[in-house]
């Protein structure tokens, strides 16, 4: 079919850009009041489902700032998720019970495990900025045998296998627990009091890490991951980015470690390991390496999936409960999403966000 037009007949108008930004506008402000609204609405378990998306969606965010936009390599993500998570409870719990806890403020124990984590990344970051590739994907695969053995053994802080209890947060003398609280009739736990911190914290997560990867940081993270020697001969200091990027992402997980520990409200070492870890990667592959829209996505995507596999396995073909038999909804999600890899990297280059990207490059003409 041909592509001209009919005699007489007017090409269609393409939205103007102030009128794109109204659209986009009025489709971010109806997201925030879905998402400001769903407490009210919602029954815990989607509230918890939505809260282990939320602090995925930031330990994603820093594995992409990483291994997206920098292209280090990091297999090693879930020892700093477990440097925040065990971190907050030290700081935060209290000494007795075979356990010990310095007491802290819920708000200071939480800022000072992002720094733990984050001073843990410090500490690797030499290694980090000079390894790539493989090499840095092995080196930081030790981190999670060496974090394994140390939340197994140092009981007196990890609680060992058996794990420990995480404290309650406390902010601004709210505690974000299941006392009562009663908004406009609905009664809020723990699950609707953390939904707002945990949108909050994703949120400055987002808009920060937006702002690193358009600035002047960013160009360089680019420029390392395209074509490191030419970014050293325009002057990038190479070693200090890759060492900064590293301490940055380790900062951003444990952040996500905080919040995984106050929805969990207990810490297993069992949780931190290498399945984490590639949980992770396959977050940002799916979403889209480099960009923080596709680490969110690619987030929920793999987050919610084993937990709408449990909600829904009485009525779903070969899935089932575990030792019931079919497939048990972790194995089945796994499945699935290595699935969605191959098939994102096959098919997809650039993940689900790059769909809204060719959508816009249809129409060329909308930002003349």
């Amino acid at each position: 079919m041909s592509d001209t037009l009919a005699p007489g007949r007017a090409a269609p108008a393409a939205p103007s850009r102030p009128v794109r930004a109204r659209r986009r506008a009025a489709a971010t402000g109806a997201l925030a009041l879905v998402l400001l609204a769903l407490p009210f609405y919602v029954d815990r378990f989607w509230l918890q489902a939505g809260l282990f998306a939320m602090a995925a969606a930031i330990g994603a965010i820093g594995l992409n700032l990483l291994t997206g936009a920098t292209g280090q390599l990091s297999m090693g993500h879930a020892f700093f998720l477990a440097v925040g998570a065990y971190g907050y409870c030290v700081f935060a719990g209290d000494t007795g019970q075979g356990l010990d806890g310095l007491g802290l403020p819920a708000w200071l124990a939480a800022v000072l495990a992002v720094l733990l984590a984050g001073i843990a990344g410090g500490m690797f970051s030499p290694i980090a900025g000079r390894l790539q590739g493989a090499y840095l994907g092995i080196a930081t695969l030790a981190l999670i045998f060496i974090g394994q053995h140390v939340l197994f053994n140092a009981q007196d802080l990890t609680g060992g296998a058996n794990g420990r209890d995480v404290p309650v947060m406390n902010l601004f003398g709210l505690a974000f627990d299941d006392s009562a609280l009663t908004v406009a009739g609905v009664p809020f736990g723990s699950a609707e009091k953390l939904w707002y911190l945990g949108l909050a914290l994703l949120l400055g997560g987002a808009l920060f890490a937006r702002g690193v990867l358009r600035g002047r940081p960013g160009r360089a993270m680019n420029a390392l991951r395209d074509h490191r020697i030419a970014a050293g001969v325009l002057g990038v200091p190479v070693a200090r980015y890759r060492g900064a990027v590293f301490v940055l992402s380790s900062m951003y997980a444990g952040l996500a470690g905080v919040l995984l520990a106050l929805v969990f409200q207990r810490t297993v070492p069992d949780y931190f390991g290498i399945t984490l870890s590639l949980e992770y990667l396959a977050m940002i592959v799916i979403g889209g390496l480099g960009s923080v829209a596709g680490a969110v996505v690619g987030a929920a995507f793999v987050s919610l999936l084993p937990q709408i596999l449990t909600r829904y396995s009485d009525t779903l073909p070969l899935v089932s409960a575990p030792g019931t038999g079919g497939i048990a909804p972790g194995e089945a999600s796994r499945y699935l999403y290595g699935a969605a890899v191959v098939a994102v990297v096959l098919f997809l280059p650039g993940g689900l966000v790059r769909i809204a990207v060719r959508r816009a490059r249809k129409h060329p003409q909308e930002d003349a």
